[in-house]
């Protein structure tokens, strides 16, 4: 689960991270009451969506000569400018693709006096078994191309589980940033802090891009991205309480109250499958013959045949999906489950589109027996790469 920026901050400043002082607005009439609580002069006006390069980004209403996502501002009524022309147009960034995203939240924040910026991250490295510090000297915008084409200037510093952020890594970290005087003193304090923060919510990311050096020498988290575990969000209710389904797709939240793994894509051929590798292999064959997924979808291993309808729901709502590939390899999961599922599904949506099915395992006679005695214009195939094939050549 992801959540806002200000809200990241909020979480980390609970923890006693050093974050600027902010407030968030959801109407441009908030704007210049916003300002007033903040010190000035400079002010930070930030578009709030769970997307990257929103400085980069560009609003789709506004023209390519339109300032990006996060704008400094030199007055209120700069403010109150700025809020008006962003809140409700739609921003496209390299994260976003180029549908983009609404605006339907602005972070009004305090201005910094930046001397250097740093790129600091906390993730699960599954080498390691461990969670790691990701660092780098080249904090900000173009940490991506950093990445790409400096890849030495980031280092990965793994923290012992048992011993949790030590002395020794704190030098690590601080020798990694190249700090001295208070920002060094700042960092003894911050990275624990910032490694509890990622334990103790049981976050799977999170990224301070940049972490700040100010001209008085002091650290300050300038931007947050944080995402959770979605396994762990039952021991975090103040956490799960923080999620805004509007920035989530519709389809992905259905499918999240019925305990299904699904993931919009961007194209035409619906996949229902159980088990995550059947799933990516699905995918990948799919796009081998010359189309485009339009959904990971695994059921899992334990479906009831109300899941099982739900899923295929969930796909055929979708507007762009022309044609639906159901491809079950029954172990755990019976092949007769799967298929009374498609069929009650088929019988109260209907069925607009080709759908091919591929069954194999446990239950597989019954399951073709209650496909075929159906009546539904379903077609079979003998197996996954006889699958694709024949859901391409019905899409065309």
């Amino acid at each position: 689960m992801n959540i806002h920026e200000y809200q990241a901050k909020q979480v980390l400043k609970g923890f006693g991270a050093p974050v600027a002082d902010g407030v968030a607005i959801t109407s441009a009439d908030q704007a210049e009451a916003a300002a007033k609580q903040l010190p000035g002069p400079l002010y930070v006006v930030k578009s709030q969506i769970h997307a990257g390069g929103r400085g980069k980004g560009k609003f789709k209403e506004l023209g390519p000569d339109a300032k990006g996502g996060v704008r400094l501002a030199f007055s209120i009524e700069d403010v109150v400018k700025n809020a008006k022309e962003m809140l409700g147009n739609t921003l496209v960034t390299a994260q976003t693709g180029p549908a983009g995203k609404q605006v339907n939240r602005l972070y009004i924040e305090d201005g910094a006096d930046i001397e250097r910026e740093l790129y600091c991250s906390l993730l699960v490295d599954r080498s390691t078994g461990r969670v790691s510090f990701v660092v780098s000297t080249e904090g900000g915008m173009d940490i991506e191309a950093v990445a790409h084409d400096t890849p030495e200037k980031i280092l990965t510093i793994d923290i012992d589980p048992e011993a949790g952020v030590t002395p020794g890594n704190v030098t690590e970290l601080n020798t990694a940033f190249g700090l001295t005087d208070a920002a060094a003193e700042d960092g003894k304090t911050l990275f624990p802090i910032l490694y509890k923060a990622f334990v103790d919510t049981d976050m799977s990311m999170l990224e301070v891009n940049p972490l700040i050096v100010m001209k008085d020498g002091r650290l300050r988290v300038l931007d947050a991205k944080v995402s959770f575990d979605g396994n762990a969000l039952f021991r975090h209710d103040d956490m799960k309480a923080l999620r805004d389904e509007t920035e989530e797709d519709a389809k992905e939240i259905e499918a999240s109250e019925w305990d299904l793994a699904y993931v919009a894509l961007d194209g035409n051929i619906g996949c229902m499958v159980n088990g995550a590798g059947l799933a990516m292999a699905t995918m990948d064959i799919i796009k081998l013959y010359g189309k485009e997924p339009a959904n990971f979808c695994d059921v899992g291993g334990g479906a009831s045949k109300e899941k099982v309808a739900a899923a295929f729901k969930i796909i055929t709502a979708d507007p762009a999906v022309q044609g639906i590939l159901v491809n079950i390899f029954g172990g755990i999961m019976r092949c007769d489950v799967i298929a009374e599922g498609v069929v009650a599904a088929v019988k109260e949506v209907g069925l607009k589109v080709p759908l091919v099915v591929r069954l194999e395992g446990t239950n597989v006679v019954e399951g073709k027996r209650i496909l075929n005695d159906s009546g539904l214009a379903i077609t079979a195939a003998d197996d996954l790469d006889d699958a694709a094939q024949k859901i391409v050549a019905a899409v065309g």
